[in-house]
């Protein structure tokens, strides 16, 4: 557009997904996309190597805070989490806003370079532009100054979410949470868990990433911080085993959410995008009325990576939303702008810490103000 090329990726520059999951999930997409998966009505319910272990939730020791104190806290979180990303993109955006200069091709392109810098990508910037430059014809801006509330206006608006958004945490529903190892999808899952718990709901954990030694390990320590029950089985168990049993215990007990952990890796070489449509199958005939959320966590330190990590699994599974974590202390948060974008896939959550607390709801208005101002 001014002078930022998109580069066409090779065989010999694909971008790697995560150092020791790449090679699989790339031949996990490939079979995916040639082979035509043919629905089986007979399907029987999966046997779980061993049968689940249930653990019950005791007492809880967390001590309720004001929700005002608590936004506060995360706003400043959030904030300190993106100055790397702001002081990257600072001077450029000084330099581009300065109120004595003129709104012409070297404006935009100054704020098209500043954008890409802050990883917001080729594609979410020339958009953004685009839709700048309508806006300021239209509306016959002058002053660099009133340009810039009228970009940042832009994104939040872009950014912003349905009203529908966060409907499964009022009602009976299934989570599915994927990614690649190494995102903190785990610890995510843990979080989450504690925030709907936090609100009076009645949540169950499932350990389906039976492949990973610790990650059961992992989830149990997380489901006991978080006050809720978790449905577990040995290390190598069937996953889609494990979810059809935590599916028969979640409507015994009349659970109002049933959060699923996967795998970002199958060990014993099966494919691991078939394993997710396997549980998907599960899920959708056991549990036919609850609300469906597939969420995919995306580690927000990765920046284009994790973009390139959205689209594989966007090819096979329909995602309803994107967890971004790692957002402290990262040079590239503008990245949840370009997923978002290319994507119009809604970020729901955003991550700032290793705390319980530290994840929370996505908040436009809040996250373009930490990253532009």
């Amino acid at each position: 557009m001014f002078g930022f090329k998109k580069k066409n990726i090779t065989e010999n520059e694909q971008v790697v997904l995560e150092e020791n999951d790449s090679a699989e999930l790339n031949s996990s997409v490939e079979e995916t996309n040639t082979e035509t998966e043919t629905p089986n009505a007979n399907e029987t319910a999966p046997e779980a190597d061993a049968a689940p272990v249930i653990e019950e939730s005791g007492d809880s020791d967390l001590v309720d805070t004001n929700e005002e104190v608590k936004k506060k806290g995360f706003f400043a979180k959030l904030k300190q989490g993106l100055t790397k990303t702001r002081d990257n993109i600072k001077n450029r955006i000084d330099v581009a806003f300065d109120e004595s200069r003129q709104i012409d091709d070297e404006f935009y392109e100054d704020l098209e370079e500043a954008l890409v810098m802050a990883d917001v990508g080729i594609d979410a910037t020339e958009g953004i532009i685009e839709r700048l430059q309508q806006k300021v014809k239209e509306r016959h801006i002058y002053d660099a100054r009133e340009c810039k509330k009228l970009l940042l206006d832009s994104i939040k608006e872009q950014m912003s979410l349905e009203k529908d958004a966060y409907d499964f945490e009022n009602t009976q529903s299934v989570v599915l949470v994927i990614g690649v190892n190494g995102v903190g999808k785990t610890t995510t899952v843990g979080k989450l868990a504690h925030n709907l718990k936090d609100n009076g709901r009645k949540v169950m954990i499932v350990a389906a990433d039976t492949f990973r030694a610790a990650a059961t390990e992992q989830l149990e320590e997380w489901a006991k911080r978080a006050d809720v029950d978790i449905i577990s089985a040995q290390e190598g168990a069937d996953p889609s085993g494990v979810v059809f049993d935590a599916v028969q215990s979640a409507k015994k007990k009349n659970i109002d959410t049933l959060i699923c952990d996967t795998a970002g890796r199958l060990h014993n070489k099966k494919n691991l995008m078939e394993e997710l449509k396997k549980m998907n199958r599960i899920i959708d005939r056991e549990f036919p009325n609850a609300k469906r959320e597939n969420f995919i966590v995306l580690d927000g330190t990765t920046g284009q990576n994790a973009l390139i990590q959205a689209r594989e699994f966007a090819n096979v599974a329909d995602l309803t939303g994107i967890i971004i974590t790692k957002l402290d202390g990262t040079a590239k948060g503008g990245i949840v702008v370009a997923i978002q974008s290319e994507l119009k896939i809604p970020v729901k959550y955003i991550g700032v810490g290793e705390g319980i607390e530290d994840l929370q709801r996505f908040d436009a208005n809040a996250f373009v103000d930490a990253l532009f101002e």
